[in-house]
This record gives C-alpha cells, structure tokens and sequence, in this order.
C-alpha cells in the first residue's frame, strides 16, 4: 500500500494498476490481484493510505507537547507551499475520478470527514483552553478546510505573482473564525521543533 499511495501522490491515481504496483514490487500481478481483486480496490485504498499518512503528519491526533494554536500554526505551515502540492494533486485527481468511480467516492467522503473531524477536534480543544473562540467548531472547521481546498487547487498554476494576501488566505480564515488576532498564526512552533521551512 505505501507502494501505490507513493505512485499515486506522485503519478496520480490514473497509474495506480495491478500491474504497475506489482513491476514496483518486482512481483507477478497475480499477488497483487490476491488482495485487491479489482484495480478499483487497489486504487481507492491507495488514496486512503496517502491521505490519512497526509492528515497524520499535518495534525496529528495525539498531540502531547505544545498548544492547539501551536499546532494550528503549525498545520498551516506544513500545508503551504510546494511540499503541499503533490497531496493537492491527488484530492483534485481524487475528486474528479470519484465521480465515476463509487468505491473511491466513498473512500473521499472517508477522508473528508475524518479531515473535518480531526480539525474540529483541535478547535474544540483549543475553546475549552481558552485559546479559540467560535460558536461552531464543526462550522469554523469546515470554512478552513474549504480555503485550504481552494488554494490546493492551483498546484498545477504558477503562483510566484500570488499576492501575500491571497497566500495567507487560510490563515486569515482561520484567525478570523478562531477569534485570533491577526498574526497570531504565523511563525509559531512547538516546543523543541525548528521552524518549517517556507
């Protein structure tokens, strides 16, 4: 599965075969087609492994050291930028497939969801701290993600002209929603980790 989650973050979903994932293996494509009867299987779980490897590393569920609006900034700052790309490219890839594929429809709306519930999760607790402020965590949740969504889909555009307003967008969605004064989301880190790189 890490075989065919990294053909599909880096190829697209499109090369995610039986056949390909087996050549990557140096195994026959009998194997393959052992556990993953058809090639629909084979690709809507290798969106899953990627897009739940992808969550982890942005927010992870069990956050030990720092703050929710540390982690927050540091959500953030893992999520921009070119590093991002290739997981933007496979929810815009994910998305379009899904409408004629059912299985990794309902893989999506998986992973939309745990994304939703992962993000509302740290609102909520940062609320209960007393670091957030916002009515509807679920609502605050989903109105990030959904400009987060939007700017991932211009991984495949040249954004060197891209105001900074524009860049911040997330962020300023974030602050705004959160009751944050603005900046509060930018250069911020967890205790002991080095700052992400731009």
């Amino acid at each position: 599965m890490e075989t065919a989650a990294r053909v599909a973050l880096t190829e697209g979903l499109e090369c995610v075969t039986l056949r390909r994932i087996a050549e990557e293996l140096a195994v026959r494509p009998g194997l393959i087609s052992h556990y993953f009867p058809s090639a629909e299987d084979l690709v809507a779980e290798a969106f899953s492994v990627a897009s739940t490897g992808e969550l982890d590393a942005l927010l992870p569920a069990d956050r030990p050291d720092g703050t929710p609006t540390q982690y927050l900034a540091r959500y953030f700052a893992l999520s921009a930028g070119e590093a991002y790309d290739d997981i933007s490219r496979l929810w815009i890839n994910a998305r379009h497939l899904s409408r004629y594929r059912p299985v990794l429809r309902d893989r999506v709306a998986e992973q939309e969801l745990a994304s939703d519930d992962r993000l509302e999760g740290l609102i909520r607790e940062g609320v209960e701290r007393g670091e957030f402020r916002t009515d509807d965590p679920r609502a605050a949740a989903i109105q990030i993600l959904v400009v987060l969504d939007g700017l991932g889909a211009h991984a495949n555009t040249d954004r060197s002209n891209r105001p900074e307003a524009v860049t911040r967008m997330a962020v300023t969605t974030a602050e705004r929603e959160l009751g944050l004064p603005y900046g509060t989301l930018t250069d911020v880190r967890l205790p002991g980790e080095p700052p992400v790189p731009s």
